[in-house]
């Protein structure tokens, strides 16, 4: 059965077009929104999509309106997913304390196993399944040639599921990603509500942990990692040097760039989105297809 989408508004942009969307998810037992840019070569075929995950606070429209990407992805002939971050409706509990690291906004990207989050925070299995399908049944996507990226908490999202779905996703690269979520205040907290208190059951969940396992399995070549060094969240909530010397136990290829005078938001992200999405671009196409800008 095809996946069924609703049109919320569509938009030309760089010969290819903006649109936003939302869909009924088993996942999430709700309602979700994402975005989608498709290029212009997609008018001839199906063309390479990259997911991007965002972080903390951001919903579906955030990547579309503050990154810059759609100019360079379209000469790239890529397309790009952005879904929402967290589920959201009436019916769907938020952090008791309105803190905005938590609930509404701050999903993880990955499956709660504790009460109440268990029925809706289930993200993971959103990403990897219910948005596949909504992307793939309605949009003339590549289902072969896919990457996933992101920023934070998405960067996280990405490292991870990147990681632990290799079969789905061939290309992978993260700004300032919370990259030891079992480490940091964040990932404590969000861990411990979603996941319990059980810290074995976390380490699925920690790409510093989940890299001293899969070993580059599926991965055709490294990922790539950029990181502002005035990024206000650097040494209390980031992790890069663990999930570094992590990968390097491993020999697993992770290029971390660290940016003198770079904080961690989207000034930052659309500095290096050329060299993110020409990153995938060599690593989704055919060798004699793929530019690199």
């Amino acid at each position: 059965m095809t996946a069924e989408i609703d049109a919320i508004s569509e938009h030309s942009c760089f010969g290819g077009l903006v649109g936003y969307y939302s869909h009924k998810s088993e996942a999430t037992k709700c309602s979700m929104k994402f975005s989608v840019f498709v290029p212009p070569q997609a008018a001839d075929g199906p063309v390479p999509v990259l997911t991007w995950l965002a972080g903390l606070t951001c919903n579906e429209e955030t990547f579309m309106i503050k990154s810059g990407a759609q100019r360079i992805a379209a000469e790239l002939g890529l397309m790009i997913v952005a879904p929402d971050t967290s589920p959201r409706g009436d019916n769907v509990p938020d952090d008791a304390d309105g803190g905005w690291d938590f609930g509404l906004g701050a999903g993880f990207y990955l499956d709660a196993t504790e009460k109440p989050w268990s029925e809706n925070y289930n993200m993971e299995s959103y990403v990897t399944n219910d948005l596949q399908r909504a992307v793939f049944d309605n949009f003339p996507g590549d289902e072969a040639h896919q990457g996933i990226f992101g920023h934070s908490m998405g960067g996280h999202g990405a490292l991870t599921l990147g990681m632990k779905h290799h079969e789905i996703y061939q290309s992978i690269s993260a700004f300032a990603p919370v990259a030891a979520p079992m480490d940091c205040p964040w990932g404590v907290k969000a861990f411990t509500n979603y996941l319990g208190k059980d810290r074995k059951a976390w380490e699925a969940h920690d790409a510093s942990r989940i890299i001293l396992e899969v070993k580059g399995a599926g991965i055709r070549n490294r990922i790539l990692v950029d990181q502002g060094l005035e990024d206000q969240f650097l040494d209390e909530q980031l992790g890069i040097d663990k999930f570094q010397d992590a990968a390097g136990k491993v020999g697993y290829h992770v290029d971390v760039r660290r940016h003198e005078g770079y904080d961690h938001g989207y000034f930052f992200i659309s500095t290096f989105m050329e060299d993110h999405l020409g990153h995938h671009a060599a690593l989704l196409r055919p060798t004699e297809e793929a530019t690199t800008p």
